[in-house]
């Protein structure tokens, strides 16, 4: 990975902000992306003090002409890009019956159109390089979640493209992986979405006992050094995904009770 040019959408912190260190302490030169100055710039600022060449640029991920400016600027500084890692993500926590369709509208313009926006931009230099397109899915993308209308829907939109984009990449050398961690310990549940659009401000599930966002990047790390399709992370995770594709109604009542017990949990 050693001089790979590497754009990371959402490194400001969390998933993202660990994928920058790992990639860039293995040589890799990284673009992260954050709509707010602030923790973008305390991001950058903190990743340079680990001697790790990194710029920062802010954007909105939902504007496709933010990811346009991106893809440019990516290019500009560093003359080409390598790898893109879809990380931008933003989750809700209501019932469909009490959400507001807005709130799953703007969840959708993040996690969905937002890796299409960057991909679509990034991707002829990433073609000329034979390098790599990876989405930060969720085990969410292969079990819907209840509460979680639209979290899992755009997770299940978003692996959907991707498998559309790697057979499409097929005989072109790009390699597309389909990251899907399952609970891991980030700010994404502390800006989570509620029924009306404000955020929901904590966490509502023990973030001390989940994997930790420097864990999950390591993984994604070597799967993209691998250049596999798809990663699957946590035995929970895995089992999830397994289950419910033999035995969908068993883990309908499930996935119900361990969702039911969350904190606060909108199920009734």
């Amino acid at each position: 990975m050693k001089d790979k040019v590497v754009v990371i959408t959402g490194g400001s912190s969390g998933i993202g902000k660990a994928l920058a260190e790992v990639f860039g302490s293995r040589g890799s030169k990284i673009l992260i992306t954050g709509r707010k100055k602030g923790p973008l710039d305390e991001a950058v600022a903190e990743l340079k003090a680990k001697d790790i060449e990194i710029t920062g640029f802010q954007s909105d991920v939902s504007k496709e002409e933010d990811n346009e400016s991106m893809a440019k600027e990516a290019i500009r500084q560093f003359g080409k890009i390598d790898i893109l890692i879809n990380n931008a993500g933003i989750s809700m926590r209501a019932l469909f019956e009490d959400v507001d369709l807005e709130v799953v509208k703007q969840v959708m313009d993040i996690n969905f159109y937002g890796a299409l926006y960057a991909t679509k931009y990034c991707l002829p230099s990433i073609m000329d390089n034979k390098g790599s397109v990876i989405g930060i899915s969720s085990i969410a993308g292969f079990r819907g979640l209840p509460g979680r209308t639209g979290y899992s829907a755009s997770k299940f939109a978003l692996q959907g493209f991707l498998e559309v984009l790697r057979t499409e990449m097929l005989k072109k050398g790009v390699h597309v992986l389909t990251a899907c961690p399952g609970f891991t310990a980030s700010n994404i549940r502390k800006s989570s979405l509620t029924a009306d659009g404000s955020q929901q401000g904590e966490s509502p599930r023990q973030e001390n006992k989940m994997m930790t966002a420097e864990e999950c990047a390591l993984h994604i790390y070597k799967a993209t050094k691998k250049r596999k399709k798809y990663l699957v992370l946590t035995g929970q995770g895995k089992m999830t995904v397994f289950l419910n594709k033999w035995f969908p109604g068993f883990m309908d009542k499930i996935v119900y009770n361990v969702m039911a017990k969350e904190e606060n949990s909108p199920l009734r």
